[in-house]
């Protein structure tokens, strides 16, 4: 594949990054991973993100490694929030499981981001749309 066309996975990612992006509030509707907006239905808050996952050509799950403030531990995540795509590469912010049990969202932003060739990817999977209080 030429590196200066996108791939499927990359038209699929700028449109979540710019829903992301665009994301206001407002009222929402639908149910699919192309859906033209984030969010759930009118009477609830839409939301600012939409968590993903990745799989290599082996079918297993792409994590990434990172350094939280809460364990001095390195951890690693499959969870990621669209932060910007260039190209056939993606720039990724790694998100970890929302250590409060009374936090909106089960998951939260770290300050910790990867860039992803997406031609080293196979397939994605849109996770539910969420809201992130700490991006």
């Amino acid at each position: 594949m030429n590196n200066n066309e996108d791939s499927c996975f990359a038209k699929i990612l700028k449109v979540i990054y710019i829903l992301q992006k665009n994301a206001s509030g407002g009222e929402c509707f639908d149910g699919s991973c192309t859906r033209p907006f984030l969010g759930g239905t009118p009477d609830i808050v839409c939301f600012n993100t939409r968590p993903i996952s990745f799989y290599l050509s082996d079918g297993s799950l792409f994590e990434a490694t990172y350094q939280s403030i809460s364990s001095t531990q390195p951890l690693t995540s499959s969870i990621f929030r669209i932060e910007k795509v260039m190209d056939n590469c993606v720039l990724l912010r790694i998100l970890e499981a929302s250590s409060s049990p009374t936090a909106i969202s089960p998951y939260q932003a770290t300050n910790q981001f990867i860039t992803v060739n997406l031609n080293c990817i196979c397939a994605l999977r849109c996770l539910s749309d969420v809201v992130l209080e700490n991006i």
